[in-house]
């Protein structure tokens, strides 16, 4: 009865706090952009106080260097398109959107791959290390599963990388391809479930400890 009792309280804890992060990631993704952290501010970056801050940043992408994770959207199966976008003195890598299996072949979506200066306005988001849900990423086979920063930066040989990437906005690239502002914001927030059903296994041990001294 009391561990059901502690539990249904930090449920209900819990919930207090994803309340508060729930209200904080909405308050960024309206707020406007500001500029992408530079190198002296990556020691610093938290999920909590960063994780899907709007951001801009100018550059020039390295198309040569792009890295293709496999998704599963709401548009059906395909590739993320990773590409690090090279600013003054640091390199970020952006989530330039969803392209479908077919197009995983950049000569099918030339069009989409801009040269020269560019800006992009996103999400900024945390390193995704290790893959996806029982599936490791595999460098060496180039076979990508989550959008490991530190590992797709070491494949690709790039210079300082920033330890965090941009979700690009819905900014339409030419041909179409890729298709940004595809970011999934959802938390789960059942712990009031989970509370009331702690509290509620907790209130059956006790009626059923006083059935039992009742009988005996």
């Amino acid at each position: 009865m009391l561990a059901g009792l502690g539990l249904g309280v930090w449920q209900f804890k819990r919930m207090v706090w994803k309340h508060a992060l729930i209200a904080q990631v909405e308050a960024r993704l309206r707020a406007d952009p500001v500029a992408a952290p530079g190198p002296a501010s990556w020691p610093a970056i938290s999920a909590g106080k960063d994780a899907y801050r709007r951001v801009t940043l100018s550059g020039r992408f390295r198309h040569d260097r792009e890295t293709l994770v496999q998704a599963v959207t709401e548009r059906g199966g395909g590739y993320w398109v990773l590409t690090p976008l090279e600013a003054p003195g640091f390199t970020v890598i952006v989530n330039r959107g969803f392209v479908p299996a077919g197009a995983r072949d950049p000569a099918r979506r030339r069009a989409g791959n801009r040269a020269g200066p560019i800006t992009v306005t996103g999400l900024l988001r945390l390193s995704e290390p290790g893959g996806g849900f029982l599936r490791a990423n595999d460098p060496a086979r180039d076979r990508w599963h989550s959008r490991d920063v530190a590992a797709i930066a070491t494949r690709r040989r790039l210079g300082p990388v920033a330890p965090y990437f941009i979700d690009a906005d819905a900014a339409p690239n030419p041909g179409g391809l890729p298709v940004g502002g595809m970011t999934v914001v959802r938390f789960a927030d059942n712990h009031l479930v989970y509370a009331l059903t702690w509290l509620a296994l907790a209130a059956g041990c006790g009626l059923g400890a006083v059935l039992l001294w009742r009988r005996r």
